[in-house]
């Protein structure tokens, strides 16, 4: 939550996030320690949804985007290691989930599986009981701007359509 409040501080006001919070009845701090329930989360997200007049998915993708640049910072190690996206999304499983669950332990961190088949497509699996694939998706383009890349993102399964997980197929764009 507390990337959640640095990006909307960031780009529209301290004021903003202030606003936000009481539409949406929420009262606290956030800051990066805290652990914090889907209905907080989804309620900001609701607001911001009508507050901005865009489709709940779009302010998801927009806070993930928004917050990857704050978490670059704050945990330097996890991109480090790699020089592009596509390597950095291989180790969400394997190193940076888990260290988010000893960060924040009881964390609900979601399961990817990949596809790299195919030379220039990465076929990313995503499930999680949050089903928070938009959010996701944010973080994939956030992940992209930070190494210097730009994505084309498809998805062609969705949680929130009946299907058992969420698949994307990601492509580096030229620059």
């Amino acid at each position: 939550m507390f990337y959640k409040r640095s990006a909307v501080s960031k780009a529209y006001g301290d004021a903003a996030w202030d606003q936000l919070l009481d539409a949406a009845g929420l009262d606290g701090a956030y800051t990066s320690l805290g652990s914090y329930s889907d209905d907080e989360i989804f309620a900001l997200v609701k607001v911001a949804s009508e507050t901005l007049a865009l489709p709940q998915e779009d302010v998801l993708r927009w806070f993930g985007r928004q917050a990857m640049p704050l978490l670059a910072r704050r945990y330097p190690a996890f991109f480090g290691n790699h020089d592009n996206v596509r390597s950095y999304l291989l180790t969400l499983n394997n190193i940076i989930h888990p260290e988010v669950r000893k960060l924040y332990p009881g964390a609900q961190t979601p399961v990817f599986d990949f596809d790299t088949s195919l030379a220039d497509v990465l076929s990313i699996g995503y499930n999680s009981p949050r089903r928070l694939c938009a959010l996701a998706e944010g973080f994939m383009h956030g992940a992209a701007d930070h190494y210097g890349e730009r994505l084309d993102v498809e998805q062609s399964q969705c949680m929130h359509h009946g299907a058992e997980r969420c698949l994307f197929h990601v492509r580096s764009l030229p620059q």
